[in-house]
């Protein structure tokens, strides 16, 4: 997915905000936001999204001397979200179809996300995901996808979100690998936020290789990069995924909450609808 002017205005919100995460003060804080407005002037609109965005939070951490602004909202985020793990687990158990439960279950957490500059309530959200219709729903195709697959690649979105996935991994009856981010980068899971959630108890728990947002190949390891090309099944969570991959091809699913215009303009469904697309 290409970059469109819309996007400019919520690279300098994200940049104001990661600095006064990090305590920059006013001062420091203007100076984030003039280092902002240069990168933006040079950026090219095609580039993918996360592609700016990753320079923008590097000029952050650069400025502030933090290297995670975001690890006490991540920490809560995850601990909010394990107080409701034993309830999400139960609803999928009462529902006849668990997988599409957990699948609605793993789409509601992706509202904590911090990238959107939207306040989110877990709960208020969950209750509202378990009931509304998909705007796009590919679920046939990703029951057959899945039937087929020996085994699943897993794309990781937001510490906290990390709970909700374990949710949909444990209804998926086949073997799943959970790529996460290679170090901090707005409220995105690195390792140790995917150990914190317990996913190294229901899936083998991996590291793109890459600190940028969403999943840029070309900037992510030779590892990562020889796994995700063997994979039959690749899941990919959230709006940056989507916006990185989304061309890659009909072995990719994306599950995201539709948060944003430039995202509802670009997949072709409203802001506030939930999405289940195959690439």
């Amino acid at each position: 997915m290409k970059t469109y002017l819309d996007c400019f205005p919520c690279f300098l919100r994200q940049a104001l905000e990661a600095a006064r995460m990090a305590g920059a003060d006013e001062e420091r804080q203007r100076l984030i936001l003039d280092r902002t407005m240069a990168l933006l002037q040079d950026a090219s609109l095609e580039s993918k999204p996360p592609e700016i965005g990753d320079g923008v939070h590097r000029i952050v951490r650069q400025l502030t001397g933090d290297d995670d602004p975001y690890a006490a909202v991540k920490a809560e985020s995850t601990r909010e979200a394990l107080r409701l793990y034993p309830r999400l687990k139960a609803l999928v158990a009462e529902d006849g179809d668990r997988l599409e439960r957990a699948i609605r279950i793993a789409i509601a957490g992706n509202v904590i996300d911090f990238a959107t500059g939207a306040d989110f309530d877990i709960e208020e959200g969950l209750e509202r995901i378990l009931n509304q219709p998909f705007a796009i729903n590919d679920i046939a195709a990703f029951r057959k996808a899945l039937s087929e697959a020996r085994s699943v690649l897993y794309l990781g979105d937001n510490a906290g979100e990390t709970v909700f996935d374990r949710v949909l991994i444990e209804a998926l009856d086949v073997p799943v690998i959970y790529a996460v981010k290679g170090g901090p980068i707005i409220n995105d899971a690195t390792v140790d936020d995917a150990l914190a959630a317990g996913l190294d108890e229901v899936a083998e728990v991996v590291s793109t290789g890459s600190d940028a947002p969403g999943t840029i190949l070309s900037r992510c390891s030779a590892e990562f990069r020889a796994l995700y090309e063997r994979a039959e099944l690749v899941i990919a969570k959230g709006q940056a995924n989507y916006e990185t991959l989304s061309e890659e091809g009909g072995r990719l699913f994306f599950l995201l909450k539709v948060k944003c215009p430039v995202i509802a303009r670009d997949i072709g469904a409203p802001v506030g609808s939930i999405v289940l697309k195959r690439g």
